[in-house]
């Protein structure tokens, strides 16, 4: 039986974890403006169905190269819709259309993609500026055991140092007002429903950045 997109805020849905993209999370986000999805849900029937029965897709947004199914070109041909991802790992898309972006790029009115190397070369986050603000982390922060959100190195990180200090440019960047939500792109099953990171500026702030860099290599 299929599982239904968890809404977890207003207007935004978690799909169910793809197993092609490694327990992935992808995360749509219905705006008037063109429906956003970000990251590869698994590509079913029942996805499709939910897609279409919600408006569309208006822009797919890859936060990193794990967010990419084998069905994205399927998507993009349902939805005629671009793809936006960073651009150092644009080459992972040959033949379709695509849009690149170097640091940041921004989607009027109220969406901005950042650069986050660190995990992979061309790992990016989503920045919703509604509902007091809400980051889609993709890989670059994800919920630890207590659901709390925290760089993970593991064996295929790109460059944990940069991905360290693409924490601390995140915190540069936001404050408690203006990022209260993260919508991690896996491990979500440590949020227990809920679907989301609370408080979210407030549990970066609490980071050890300097003892994170001394961190081995979890699983």
């Amino acid at each position: 039986m299929n599982k239904e997109p968890l809404q977890i805020l207003a207007s935004i849905f978690a799909f169910p974890p793809n197993r092609e993209t490694l327990g992935g999370t992808a995360y749509l986000i219905v705006e008037n403006d063109g429906n956003i999805l970000v990251d590869c849900p698994a590509w079913t029937d029942h996805t499709k169905f939910f897609l279409q029965e919600h408006g569309g897709v208006g822009w797919l947004v890859l936060t990193h190269r794990q967010g990419i199914s084998k069905q994205i070109r399927q998507i993009q041909e349902t939805f005629a819709c671009p793809i936006v991802i960073q651009e150092q790992e644009a080459y992972l898309l040959p033949n379709l259309d695509v849009i690149t972006f170097q640091h940041q790029w921004d989607l009027p009115p109220q969406v901005r993609l950042l650069w986050t190397p660190g995990f992979s070369p061309g790992s990016a986050c989503l920045y919703y500026h509604a509902q007091g603000g809400i980051l889609f982390s993709g890989r670059h922060l994800l919920p630890n055991q207590q659901g709390q959100p925290v760089p993970l190195r593991t064996a295929k990180t790109f460059h944990w140092p940069r991905q360290i200090a693409s924490v601390q440019c995140l915190l540069d960047q936001f404050t408690p007002e203006t990022l209260q939500y993260i919508g991690p792109g896996a491990n979500t099953g440590f949020l227990r429903r809920q679907g989301k990171i609370e408080a979210a500026y407030t549990a970066l702030s609490q980071l050890d950045l300097h003892q994170l860099r001394q961190a081995e290599v979890g699983l």
